[in-house]
């Protein structure tokens, strides 16, 4: 990168920061309430869960504004980081309409300071029972892991609302195919190998959705602040969800 294009991409950034920010202001403190059944239906309906790791709550909310505008108004915001339950809090007070979910809730700590926090969901790239139970409870949609047959019908039979298949890197759309077949009635989501050229093949073998992060939501286009790099990307994803559907 030049030094020109560095100095514009950072005058940029500037920029984009100051109005994102401008967006914290305590003026606007309305919490949108989602029900688990609106929250499932939309998921189902969108096909699209965007993963992230965020430095920020101001990053967070310029990602998931940036997807909302390309049709995607879904975030999750993995509780692997250690402020992951204050930007879920931040984004559900200034970033109305979107749907927002904590993503590595292996705990039932870490479940509760997501639901305080005021997630819309929970995901897992694992089944962990106590979890799913406490989704059930709280009326959270719940989005656990799993890969085997067995453990799919184990996590759905649990009271989970969509099961991650994780991770599809090595089966590929021929594996989420086979569990199609054998378990019609579970509503499953692709992780892991979801890119732009593997999206439409997953969606054609049966998921109900997918889940991709650095495919969708690169981590330079957030740091030069490109939300036209991040929308297109989003809307890509988008087409092939409905292409497969067809």
């Amino acid at each position: 990168m030049s030094e020109l294009q560095i100095a514009i991409a950072a005058s940029d950034i500037r920029n984009r920061t100051h109005v994102i920010d401008s967006a914290f202001a305590p003026q606007d403190s309305t919490v949108v309430e989602l029900t688990r059944k609106h929250v499932s239906a939309r998921i189902a309906e969108i096909g699209i869960v965007p993963t992230l790791r965020p430095r920020s709550a101001a990053e967070a909310l310029f990602v998931a504004e940036a997807l909302a505008e390309a049709g995607v108004p879904i975030v999750e915001i993995s509780m692997a980081e250690p402020g992951a339950p204050e930007v879920i809090s931040r984004l559900k007070r200034h970033a109305a309409g979107i749907i927002v979910g904590a993503g590595s809730v292996f705990t039932v700590d870490a479940a509760r300071r997501a639901l305080d926090a005021g997630a819309n969901f929970f995901s897992s790239d694992i089944f962990v029972p106590q979890v799913v139970e406490l989704a059930a409870k709280e009326n959270v949609v719940m989005i656990p892991g799993a890969l085997t047959p067995t453990e799919v019908m184990a996590a759905w039979t649990a009271g989970a609302d969509f099961v991650k298949v994780t991770p599809c890197d090595g089966a590929g759309p021929g594996y989420i195919r086979s569990l199609t077949a054998a378990l019609p009635e579970v509503r499953l989501i692709a992780a892991g190998g979801v890119n732009q050229q593997t999206a439409l093949s997953f969606m054609k073998a049966g998921a109900t959705a997918l889940t991709a992060g650095e495919d969708l939501v690169p981590s330079e286009a957030i740091w030069l602040r490109q939300s036209n790099r991040i929308g297109e990307l989003a809307r890509r994803f988008r087409n092939a969800v409905t292409a497969g559907r067809d």
